[in-house]
């Protein structure tokens, strides 16, 4: 009997294909929404990385240009009415801004100071908007996928004890595949949680670091702007 077992235990295919397809169909539902939400996390880190640098290099040329000396309504001419990057966009609608605030004889409108700094708050709340997109559902797959790989593996066992009943053998050969695939579920769940909390946490600090940015050069830019109001 013993021999018999050992035998059917060594032709198992305990691969993981094998264990999705011997799977309860709760089962396999969470193995494939768990490796359906690790693929998409991993589609949103990859497009964090590549936006957050090109906003960090766009930022990076507008303050060149921006503190190289040249005028401020050459600069706006300049970048004209697609400006490319965060940067632009928070110096454009200050400086639209800053004209539509005049009169044709060149007379300044009052409250010039206040619509300025709510029109650049608009275009820093779009920025951050757009480089925060994708965070939050990493922070759900972070908190969430370790439970429903959990979930997942409860169930398993369920019906692999369900199994051991029916077939009354309580042998290794019997009681080893329904646990192999349920645990699967568990590492899915880690898999698919693990990478998500760790890049949220770094991806979240890079967007707060790169959105201070964008706030400090809004207080810089409102501060010349002020100067030239009160002279």
């Amino acid at each position: 009997m013993e021999t018999e077992t050992l035998a059917l235990a060594q032709e198992m295919d305990f691969s993981l294909l094998a264990l999705f397809w011997r799977a309860s169909f709760v089962v396999q539902a969470v193995m494939v929404l768990l490796t359906v939400a690790s693929f998409w996390s991993w589609a949103i880190i990859v497009q964090k990385f590549i936006s957050f640098r090109q906003a960090r290099h766009d930022a990076a040329r507008f303050d060149r240009s921006f503190w190289s000396g040249e005028p401020l309504d050459e600069l706006y001419d300049k970048i004209g009415k697609q400006p490319r990057g965060a940067s632009e966009k928070i110096f454009s609608s200050g400086m639209t801004e800053w004209r539509r605030s005049h009169r044709e004889g060149g007379e300044l409108i009052a409250g010039a100071q206040a619509r300025i700094d709510r029109s650049m708050d608009v275009a820093i709340a779009k920025a951050t908007e757009t480089l925060t997109r994708g965070l939050p559902f990493l922070a759900t797959v972070g908190s969430t996928a370790p439970f429903v790989g959990l979930f997942g593996t409860v169930w398993g066992i369920k019906v692999a004890f369900e199994q051991i009943a029916i077939s009354q053998n309580t042998s290794l050969a019997v009681v080893a595949p329904g646990i192999a695939e349920a645990l699967v579920a568990t590492a899915l769940g880690l898999l698919a949680a693990i990478p998500a909390v760790i890049f949220f946490n770094k991806l979240s600090t890079d967007s707060d670091r790169i959105i201070a940015g964008y706030e400090a050069f809004a207080d810089e830019f409102a501060t010349i702007l002020s100067r030239q109001l009160d002279s």
